[in-house]
């Protein structure tokens, strides 16, 4: 990364480890959001229906190419959504054809389009012990499900119920914990070797569960993991920004249109694809540590997922302060891109 005193920074181009695509007329239009700034991303498989086999995330890769506008370089990583039905001998088959980079785990009714997930861990041990073998992640959806466990406490118990027992009686499974949201879940990735990794995401760098609830509800601000208290933030802002390499970007941007949003039962996700790049350079200048923002957003993923980095590079400078659009227009209705509640003085080149 180079950095010149006229306050602009150049790194290679980053890629993000958690990204929700969709499909049909939101994935037309999302897609030229991240292939704008990032030049690969893993792509979350929770559609209806899921794309739990090597043939589904084939076809899904196609559907995401097709949509790429002429011009735009990118490059999806494929998941498969892992279900007590999962064959090991597809997830294996798959990974070897260089189709598939990880599998991802969502504890049943985690999230949205979450219920077709695990509820018996028993029943995937078999997928789970060869992807151990053949070096495949696992990324988690680290959070229980069950009823009376608070939901801010749900990431908490899920490491120790869940994700813990799992790594001990599975050993060598690399994992991913996805959008990590509290100091419990930097404390444990912190706790492993190189088979562990966190990701995390813009937005739970920049709000707190008072951005959500204080003033009235604000359900752009509503996400899964739902943001926590101040100190879990600051945790996070101080783990992304420290140069780990076990830290890296996955936005788990996650467009909703605004109908599905705002509404009785809203939708969980933030929409951040547009300006994460931007927002994470006002963060990490904030914390004294521009310097590390390409580790962050370019080198340790890749490391982690034994993929080279990337050739290209991609320019920040400041400036005035940014003018988004509100919204992005899509054929399926007007998604709401986050609002981080502050000026951005920081723009992508180019």
């Amino acid at each position: 990364m180079t950095e010149n005193p006229d306050q602009s920074l150049t790194l290679r181009r980053p890629d993000d480890w958690h990204l929700h695509l969709r499909d049909g007329a939101m994935l037309k239009a999302v897609l030229p959001e991240t292939a704008r700034h990032f030049a690969r991303a893993i792509i979350m498989p929770n559609l209806v229906p899921p794309v739990v086999t090597g043939d589904q995330a084939a076809a899904y890769r196609e559907r995401i190419l097709a949509a790429l506008p002429e011009g735009m370089s990118f490059t999806p990583l494929m998941t498969l959504y892992l279900t007590e039905g999962t064959e090991p001998a597809d997830v294996a088959a798959a990974h070897a054809s260089g189709l598939v980079k990880a599998v991802k785990l969502y504890p049943a009714g985690a999230t949205t389009n979450s219920n077709s997930g695990v509820r018996d861990f028993d029943k995937v041990r078999p997928v789970l012990e060869t992807m151990a073998e053949i070096g495949l992640p696992l990324c988690t959806h680290g959070e229980v499900t069950t009823a009376e466990v608070d939901i801010f406490d749900r990431e908490a118990v899920f490491i120790d119920t869940v994700l813990d027992p799992l790594r001990r009686s599975v050993p060598g499974l690399r994992v991913v914990m996805e959008h990590i949201t509290t100091e419990q879940g930097v404390a444990y990735a912190r706790s492993g070797g190189d088979d562990l990794a966190a990701t995390i995401t813009t937005h739970h760098l920049i709000i707190n569960r008072n951005h959500i609830l204080v003033g009235g509800i604000k359900p752009h601000y509503y996400c899964l993991p739902v943001a926590k208290r101040e100190h879990h933030r600051l945790a996070l802002r101080a783990a992304a920004t420290s140069g780990e390499a076990r830290f890296f970007l996955g936005t788990d941007s996650a467009p909703h249109v605004d109908a599905l949003k705002e509404h009785a039962c809203g939708c969980a996700g933030c929409f951040t694809a547009t300006n994460t790049m931007p927002i994470l350079a006002h963060v990490f200048e904030e914390e004294g540590a521009l310097d590390r923002l390409e580790a962050f957003t370019s080198l340790n993923g890749p490391a982690f997922y034994g993929l080279p980095v990337n050739e290209t590079s991609l320019t920040l400078r400041k400036g005035e302060a940014q003018n988004w659009p509100d919204k992005l227009l899509t054929e399926a209705g007007p998604v709401t891109l986050f609002n981080p509640g502050f000026p951005v003085h920081w723009h992508v080149e180019g």
